[in-house]
């Protein structure tokens, strides 16, 4: 049922994604519409697959046999994964745009295949198909932790927070792999990006990993960082040695906000970092106590790092987009030449605003009023304490 309720949010706010592409960005939409609707066309089909399977997932539930159930709920889950790895393709594109010839202001030669499958999807879709199961694991098990603190003795909950915590633990294990692909990637392909992330003013051997500080463009100096001499260069070329290119080899006007892209890296990194030990934790705990119940303070941090990973994941994204700037697509077309012209614009941002404020309300109603009704029903099925669902 939860995710019927995510479902339908979805379908809603992609509804306003695709209206405010064609009303924000026309200029943008006329280039980059017919090389990147291929993508959009399939994730289209993905999603019609996904709503037809979910119907069947939700209302067959005691009326088709359980193989066929169970396949449903298979292709709900791997159309929702293609319909994720298209849209981010067509968002890599934007990155490292291929398929085209850009003459005198228009694309000719269009090959939409060749766009589709551009230099940054590989990198892209993995990091970020990674960074969805473990925002969605975390925070599933931060729910079932809290309740667990409430009602330790609920099985439905141990089984529900292990499911959720040994899934994502594994996928946050596996993602700094997908993130050292990306690193790589973006320094050939972005290297303003990388610097802006790393807050490189200068090109230099040896580059250090820097954790933490302030960047001051005016001085190109950071304050209060931690420099992790070489570090940069491993990260980016594989070699202590390698040359890292700074945002001295950049023109001026072409440098992303270098403040604003930092600090997202470095908050992207660090509750990246902070799942990984606590999965890590799990792994252990796992292993070496399957049966037994979690611990009072395990259940108190995985409730605290719930929403790390969506966290994490909103200031990825602003790295990619924020560091891609003053592009909106690499390169070829500046943000501020695919804008609309159109004056008065913070009215229409008012109204998706209070569009979206309703829609969060409207969720976290929904849901609780479904997390309640679990609640009774398993204390009905002598799972739970009844005064717990009385509460």
């Amino acid at each position: 049922k939860g995710v019927a309720v995510f479902f339908a949010v979805g379908a809603v706010s992609g509804t306003v994604l695709s209206l405010e592409l064609g009303l924000l960005w026309p200029t943008f939409m006329e280039h980059a519409g017919p090389i990147i609707g291929l993508p959009f066309s399939w994730e289209g089909t993905a999603f019609f697959i996904e709503a037809i399977a979910l119907g069947l997932f939700l209302y067959g539930w005691d009326r088709l046999p359980e193989w066929v159930h169970f396949a449903s709920g298979v292709v709900v889950g791997v159309s929702g994964v293609a319909s994720g790895v298209l849209v981010v393709a067509a968002n890599a594109w934007m990155n490292s745009p291929r398929g085209f010839r850009w003459v005198d202001g228009h694309a000719v030669d269009v090959d939409p295949v060749l766009a589709m499958f551009n230099d940054a999807w590989a990198s892209q879709a993995l990091h970020m198909v990674l960074a969805a199961f473990v925002a969605t694991c975390f925070a599933v098990a931060g729910v079932h932790a809290y309740r667990l603190l409430r009602v330790p003795t609920s099985q439905f909950h141990q089984r529900a927070l292990r499911i959720s915590m040994l899934l994502g633990s594994v996928c946050a294990l596996l993602q700094p792999l997908s993130g050292d692909f990306s690193a790589k990637d973006v320094a050939k392909r972005q290297p303003a990006k990388l610097a802006a992330m790393e807050a490189h003013y200068h090109t230099s051997r040896r580059a250090p990993l820097l954790l933490g500080g302030l960047p001051d463009d005016e001085t190109q100096t950071v304050r209060y960082g931690i420099e992790l001499p070489a570090l940069l260069s491993v990260l980016a070329f594989a070699d202590p040695d390698a040359e890292v290119a700074g945002l001295d080899r950049v023109p001026r006007d072409q440098w992303p906000k270098t403040a604003v892209c930092h600090a997202a890296f470095q908050i992207m990194v660090g509750c990246g970092s902070a799942l990984m030990a606590l999965g890590a934790w799990f792994l252990f705990l796992h292993v070496r106590r399957r049966k037994e119940p979690f611990s009072r303070l395990f259940l108190r941090v995985v409730t605290l790092f719930g929403p790390l990973g969506f966290i994490a994941v909103e200031a990825g994204w602003t790295v990619t987009e924020v560091g891609r700037q003053p592009w909106i697509i690499y390169g070829v077309l500046r943000t501020k030449d695919a804008l609309t012209p159109m004056p008065g614009l913070v009215w229409p941002l008012l109204s998706m605003l209070v569009v979206y404020a309703l829609l969060v309300f409207v969720t976290i109603v929904v849901l609780s009023r479904l997390v309640q009704a679990t609640e009774r029903s398993l204390a009905l099925d002598g799972a739970l304490p009844t005064e717990t669902a009385d509460a």
